[in-house]
């Protein structure tokens, strides 16, 4: 058993995340959480003063690792800004196809069940999904500085346009359990931003 209070809270939320992928938010009870965390109900009241609060906690720790990851490969991995581009919706795309909960997005998993009964949840997942938009345009706006994607493209407009477009290309890829919405989405993709497949 974790002691430390924040390790204890993290891993509460670590240990969460890929049961609620899989079943959702809803469908996943307190004892079941608490017993793959190995934490007494009593703990889980000291660190979260309900579900609905740990649920935005869990999207909190979700966006925030996500945005670190995100902000790692668009600004320090190789290539031109364009190419990190083109990697980070190639690793979406290959992510988002495969079995598993492993690199699920769980603003998919989420968005839909949580937005209409929550609304500090439905909050937590505006915030994240909008900190994801502006690191995407932020990278846009480097590939134009750098000429490897052209300077005529709104990069605030293309980048919720191409989130947009991949967040509904999951749905539709859980939906249709085929990669067809996503190799779609990496179709438009590359047209949006005149990128040679």
């Amino acid at each position: 058993m974790v002691t430390e209070h924040t390790d204890v809270r993290q891993h509460i939320l670590d240990t969460a995340k890929p049961i609620i992928l899989g079943k959702g938010f809803s469908a996943v009870g307190l004892n079941e959480l608490l017993s793959a965390a190995d934490v007494p109900k009593g703990s889980f009241y000291h660190y979260f003063k309900s579900k609905e609060a740990f649920g935005e906690a869990l999207l909190d720790s979700y966006f925030s690792s996500y945005r670190s990851r995100l902000s790692d490969l668009l600004n320090s991995g190789g290539g031109s800004a364009g190419e990190r581009l083109m990697n980070y919706w190639q690793q979406w795309l290959d992510t988002q196809a495969s079995d598993g909960t492993d690199g699920k997005c769980l603003a998919v998993k989420l968005g839909g069940e949580v937005s209409d009964i929550s609304e500090p949840m439905r909050i937590a997942l505006a915030r994240g999904t909008s900190s994801i938009v502006e690191l995407i345009a932020g990278c846009i706006r480097e590939a134009q500085q750098d000429a490897s994607l052209p300077a005529e493209i709104d990069a605030d407009k293309c980048a919720l346009t191409l989130y947009n477009l991949w967040l509904g290309a999951t749905v539709l890829t859980k939906i249709r359990r085929d990669s067809s919405a996503l190799e779609a989405a990496m179709t438009t993709t590359r047209q949006l931003l005149k990128q040679a497949p």
